[in-house]
């Protein structure tokens, strides 16, 4: 009888418990679109009744253990700080467009939840959020960017959703694959009654992201399997072209309209509207939105605009293309329905640093711009220049840090992710560097040294110590190049670091690029003309690639390659960046080739350069291989000591300290010293004053061009300090001071010369005046003879002006003797 008692009595508490959750329905009904922040959440939730609701159509990568609808009152970091648990299942799995009911927690009700949120308290990490509204509404105001009404599977890493309006003659499109940011999607209608699907005559939408992580989509016509050139002999475009490039007035405008786009987890998701039947008949395909028809698409690496041409254009796609029979007014044929969400190998879409040994990174603050992990304050952590990046270091290698991020903003290494003291928020975390005197500004910043040991883990983060989540990852691996190479160094614009190891008669040299490329190139010259290139790509196998060339022109037919003695060569791409090494001789032994000349010479400056692109092929090259960012200038490094030096102009700065050292002792000086040797003939002491004005006038000049050189150069100290490239310096801590008394010891060897010319010139021709001057003077006497000298004597005080002039005066007193010779007689 207990027993089934005991389970009359839970019934009854359950039926009790949902006529109180039925009791407050005046949300019920109430529907609205999750929007995504991370980890690819999509889901529609529908409020069933007081104490449960539905998501339909559920996408989640796994969050955490703690990961769980959550309850706030907004969407901000200290909102949802001050909120909590919303359900009681956890969020810590893989959802497949699955519905689910989730049941609130006992006491909470809908009034208290005005925002449902998809929340991680341990790493404060927002993955999606819905505003739960009052007034029933199921607009489009409730609809998520990332929500469409269809959505077919193209390949296993490329998606395609749309929402058919017939009534407005257009459709919603919006292309999403798992690719890398460097990758184009291009999706669109073939020709209508071509034998078989063809990109010839195809009208596709081409999308992307720019350099600057902005989305775009634009309208393009394909007349052949070739990238967008113009004929030299009618000047007309073919290929993979822009639908504005044709010309054709009208018909030549992009009726492909962006809407939204974003990068998430290493998805790329950006979505277009455009017309169902467009004006331009020539470049656009008709859709009929009731019959089948053949769409085609395809994936592959994108072309940044250039001089030559000022837009992006698709690059071979390789094997990432096809084809598909679709009627957008019903859903996607069997076998190509999206299911689950797009999950991509690499989900770090941040840039990338490696921390290299004594090269110092600049930590600084700005804006939040593309932030890897939502919610987070305006202001975020930037390391060189970049925003919250991921930072790489190697165990037993020292990473040097420049902090200038602001007085309030002190730096530090912590395990925990989200930072800004977690004892605040009652929680433990192990701090490996840094704290509350990390902190500077660019005037004055603050080194901080941090060496990773074997008992690093493999994953901490730097943040600022008052603030949360200002900062991002730090990587913790074992060595790599920078222990290999006994030498490294930034090239110009940080974009390329180059590594060396002198051995023997030959040398050991890698370089590796520090954002993603096709290819990665460095050269030895002044430019990449009449240069020495070794360039590092992956081919489309995957295998990689190193070769040597010379290049005398700017188009590919003046790149030759040549057959240097290169061993040891490896080529690699890790996420996207290009790493290459080998090992060469310092002086080849050959004769009667180009390559024969191509000799290094460990004492003297090694001007290094570098390039990087898109594609790359060891067939003969084109406009195809031209580079996409190159460095502006060389970098001079002296291998044997490890000095460098970035090849740059004089700054205005230290050509005011030269003319004023020129003028202070080339001019003022000189000319006080030649006015006391040369002027005292002159009545009175003018001499003595303009003597003095010029000694007192050189002695001010040259402080003052001394005060300009040392402000410039501890302007430069600085800047070397934190980028690397700046005045000669040696890659070690005990060479920071070498900086100025070099420059200097060349400041004084310059001036000695030329000052030291110029005074012998002018004294020479001053003490030509005088001695022409005094011979003068002797042939002019009127046959009278005159004891004594008419010169002032040299040993007169040059400094007591006072007896100089009372002794001329008692001269000119004295009365001559004059003694007249009379002729004897007889």
């Amino acid at each position: 009888m207990a027993a089934p008692l005991l389970a009359i009595l839970c019934l009854a508490s359950r039926l009790s418990a949902a006529a109180d959750c039925g009791a407050n329905t005046s949300l019920a009904g109430y529907e609205a679109d999750l929007r995504m922040s991370q980890h690819q959440l999509r889901g529609r939730v529908e409020v069933l009744d007081g104490c449960s609701f539905r998501v339909s159509a559920l996408d989640l990568l796994p969050g955490s253990a703690s990961a769980r609808w959550w309850r706030a009152e907004g969407t901000d970091l200290d909102s949802l700080a001050r909120g909590g648990p919303a359900s009681a299942e956890p969020l810590n799995r893989t959802f497949r467009s699955g519905s689910l009911v989730f049941r609130l927690l006992p006491g909470l009700s809908w009034p208290l939840i005005p925002v449902l949120a998809a929340f991680d308290p341990l790493t404060s990490s927002l993955f999606g959020f819905v505003h739960i509204s009052g007034n029933n509404d199921s607009s489009s105001a409730a609809t998520a960017p990332t929500m469409l009404d269809s959505c077919a599977q193209l390949s296993p890493r490329f998606r395609v959703r749309w929402t058919l309006d017939e009534a407005s003659n257009s459709i919603d499109i919006a292309l999403e694959a798992a690719v890398g940011s460097e990758y184009y999607m291009a999706f669109g209608w073939a020709k209508p009654g071509a034998a078989e699907p063809s990109m010839i005559g195809a009208d596709v939408a081409v999308a992307g992201f720019t350099e600057d992580g902005l989305p775009f989509a634009e309208d393009y016509y394909v007349t052949k399997h070739s990238e967008c050139l113009q004929r030299e002999d009618d000047g007309q475009v073919e290929g993979v072209c822009p639908d504005t490039i044709y010309g054709d007035g009208e018909a030549s405008v992009n009726n492909t309209r962006l809407v939204y786009g974003h990068r998430r987890d290493g998805v790329s998701f950006v979505r277009f509207v455009r017309p169902l039947v467009s004006p331009d008949k020539k470049y656009d395909v008709a859709v009929n939105a009731t019959r089948n028809m053949t769409v085609i698409w395809a994936v592959g690496l994108l072309r940044p605009p250039d001089l030559l041409r000022p837009y992006y254009l698709p690059l071979s796609h390789g094997t990432a293309f096809g084809s598909l029979t679709l009627n957008v007014s019903s859903s996607a044929p069997s076998g190509h329905r999206c299911v689950g969400p797009l999950d991509a190998e690499d989900k770090e879409d941040q840039a990338r640093i490696t921390a290299e040994r004594n090269t110092a990174l600049a930590v600084t603050a700005g804006p939040a711009m593309h932030y890897p992990n939502p919610p987070n304050p305006d202001k975020v952590l930037y390391i060189n220049k970049k925003e919250a990046p991921l930072l790489k270091v190697e165990r037993g290698v020292p990473v040097t840090f420049s902090v200038e991020a602001g007085h309030d903003v002190p730096f530090y290494i912590t395990s925990d992710p989200v930072g800004g003291n977690a004892t605040s928020r009652n929680t433990s975390e192990v701090i490996d560097a840094g704290g509350p005197k990390a902190e500077g500004v660019p005037a004055t910043p603050t080194e901080l040294v941090w060496l990773p040991d074997r008992n690093t883990p493999d994953l901490v983060y730097y943040q600022s110590l008052y603030d949360p989540k200002m900062g991002w990852k730090i990587q913790v691996v074992d060595g790599g190049l920078s222990d290999m190479y006994n030498n490294s160094e930034l090239l110009d614009d940080q974009q390329v670091t180059f590594f060396w190891t002198l051995s023997g008669d030959s040398i050991n040299i890698a370089a590796r690029g520090e954002k993603k490329s096709g290819y990665l190139a460095i050269g030895f010259g002044s430019a990449m003309v009449n240069s020495y290139a070794y360039v590092g790509w992956i081919d489309g196998n995957g295998t990689g690639h190193v070769n040597s060339y010379w290049i005398d022109g700017k188009d590919g037919m003046s790149v030759h390659e040549t057959h240097e003695n290169l061993t040891y060569k490896r080529c690699r791409s890790e996420n996207g960046v290009i790493v290459f090494e080998f090992t060469r001789p310092l002086s080849p032994s050959c004769s009667g080739k180009v390559e024969c000349k191509n000799i290094i010479d460990p004492t003297t400056p090694l001007k290094v350069i570098w390039a990087m692109g898109s594609q790359w092929s060891p067939d003969p090259l084109s406009s195809m291989n031209m580079h996409s960012d190159t460095s502006n200038r060389p970098v001079r490094i002296l291998l044997l000591s490890g000095l460098a030096e970035a090849v740059q102009d004089l700054h205005p700065v230290l050509a005011v300290h030269g003319f004023m050292m020129f003028v202070a002792w080339g001019i003022l000086l000189p000319g006080g010293i030649m006015a006391a040797r040369y002027l005292k003939h002159l009545k009175g002491d003018v001499w003595f004053q303009a003597h003095t004005y010029l000694q007192y006038s050189g002695i001010v000049v040259m402080l003052l061009g001394v005060l300009f050189a040392v402000a410039e150069l501890r302007a430069d100290q600085r800047v070397s300090s934190t980028t690397k490239s700046a005045k000669w310096r040696i890659p070690t801590r005990k060479s920071k001071g070498l900086g100025i008394p070099a420059y200097f010891y060349r400041e004084i060897c310059c001036t000695c010369w030329y000052c030291g010319s110029l005074y012998w010139l002018t004294a020479s021709w001053a003490q030509y005046v005088a001695v022409k001057r005094r011979r003068g003077g002797a042939d002019g006497h009127s046959g009278k003879w005159v004891l004594g000298s008419t010169e002032e004597e040299d040993s007169v005080d040059l400094l007591q002006s006072d007896r100089a002039v009372s002794k001329l005066e008692s001269d000119s007193s004295l009365a001559r003797t004059e003694v007249q010779l009379q002729p004897l007689k007889g």
